[in-house]
């Protein structure tokens, strides 16, 4: 046993210490009525062992990948292996979601009274609606918004409620939708990766961006479809600075001013895609083409909605009130910000813990230059993917430290945490911490009645 895996060991340790101590003291102060807003700390749910019509597929899918993932990824072809890795993704999010049942696992999960769902009959008059939605947002306002909508830009609930105005209407086609995109995040990542830091760390990284825990909530979250959508605007900043391709640059404006039109807090992916950028080093020519034409295609999202009358800033200020008016007002800071952590651990998993201790180690040792991507041979792919992986870590620690997100965050870092996945591509012996991976989601999804 060498000492490097000896570290990853003592790293996971530490990692499952901090969930204990989560567990531990959150159930102690869970004691005071009103202050923790969960039933099973530091996750939203509560204890209940169940198997359901989803445990079969569940279990073949996790078999299936620790057996046979790693070498797939290594012999497919290149456009093969991203189609699979969708599929796989789609199977262990749709069988975990099921271990739940149909009706409570997908459909009820986007029909609470929290969610988008419940809203779509007010926005018979979408302009008026969006005109509107500013003063539904504090807690005392008249038809103040649900949590959740008020919770979020409107591009959010405007999205169910296009899907309801083409007949896709309910918890069922919304859940889907939610689940068929988020499982495209995977691809994304790989994309990005590959094009930074190499096609074998990225095959490498394959199978454990898709067995991850965090499937456990992309179904049915609509944080995955915005997981989805911040992931593919960082993937195609990636393709546009190291391939020029002015197309993409527009797309990655476009699609990084609607994921801030989904999630305020998404805001904070502009540090991966900073970091996609200070990778790649383009020509300074390049650089400015690929921005201006990202400027461009960012500002459309901004501009319809602000001519909608819909003010971004505006609505932010007065979510921050409505924040502090709920639950937010009254979970412990104290706690939640290392609970949060806590509950990270269980999303990303231990393999993650592991990879994310080599990352670490690979950015305090290396003393080489990273050479521009598309430049010829590189020897620092690891470097590369983790300092890819550490902007992502510090979009959420900023989102941790900032009290704006106290509980749920199994959710709510999906967008963050995909992209700490691929550090399981630094693992030796892959399919003993893809195997704990799956472990951990089966046991999290069989013992737990999941809030998401």
């Amino acid at each position: 046993m060498n000492r490097a895996f000896l570290r990853d060991l003592c790293a996971t340790a530490a990692a499952a210490l901090l969930v204990a101590a989560a567990v531990l003291v959150g159930r102690s102060i869970r004691d005071f009525p009103h202050i923790l807003f969960v039933d099973w700390p530091p996750l939203v749910g509560f204890w209940g062992p169940h198997t359901g019509p989803g445990t079969p597929a569940a279990l073949t899918v996790a078999v299936l990948v620790v057996g046979y993932g790693p070498v797939a990824a290594a012999r497919l072809p290149w456009r093969a292996l991203l189609f699979a890795v969708w599929a796989s993704a789609l199977a262990w999010i749709w069988s975990l979601a099921l271990i739940d049942g149909w009706r409570r696992g997908v459909v009820d999960r986007l029909t609470t009274r929290y969610e988008y769902l419940q809203v779509v009959d007010r926005f018979h008059d979408i302009p008026a609606a969006l005109r509107d939605f500013t003063h539904h947002i504090l807690l005392h306002s008249p038809g103040n918004w649900p949590a959740h909508v008020a919770g979020h830009p409107p591009a959010a609930t405007l999205t169910f409620v296009l899907l309801d105005r083409a007949g896709l209407r309910g918890g069922g086609w919304a859940g889907a939708w939610c689940i068929t995109l988020g499982a495209t995040a995977c691809v994304a990542v790989l994309v990005t990766v590959r094009l930074l830091a190499g096609e074998t760390t990225a095959r490498r990284a394959a199978p454990f961006v898709v067995l991850a825990p965090a499937a456990v909530w992309m179904g049915t979250s609509p944080d995955a479809y915005f997981a989805a959508v911040a992931a593919w605007s960082v993937a195609l900043l990636a393709v546009a600075v190291t391939r020029r391709s002015r197309p993409a640059a527009f797309g990655a404006g476009l699609l990084f001013g609607l994921t801030c039109y989904l999630s305020y807090g998404l805001t904070l992916i502009a540090l991966v895609g900073a970091a996609v950028v200070l990778l790649a080093r383009p020509p300074a020519r390049r650089l400015l083409h690929g921005l201006a034409f990202s400027l461009a295609g960012f500002a459309i999202v901004p501009l319809l909605f602000s001519l909608a009358g819909f003010h971004w800033w505006e609505a932010y200020r007065l979510l921050v009130e409505r924040y502090y008016q709920g639950a937010g007002g009254v979970r412990p800071y104290g706690y939640w910000v290392w609970a949060n952590l806590a509950c990270t651990v269980l999303v990303v998993g231990m393999a993650t813990v592991a990879g994310l201790r080599r990352a670490g180690a690979v950015v305090i040792g290396e003393r080489g230059l990273l050479r521009p991507a598309g430049a010829g041979p590189d020897r620092s792919p690891q470097l590369r993917l983790a300092l890819l992986v550490t902007a992502a870590l510090l979009a959420l620690l900023a989102a941790d430290l900032s009290g704006m997100s106290k509980a749920e965050t199994e959710r709510i870092w999906l967008p963050f945490a995909v992209w700490l996945l691929p550090t399981g591509a630094l693992l030796p012996s892959p399919r003993a911490w893809l195997a704990a991976q799956a472990v951990l989601a089966l046991l999290l999804n069989h013992l737990l009645w999941t809030g998401w």
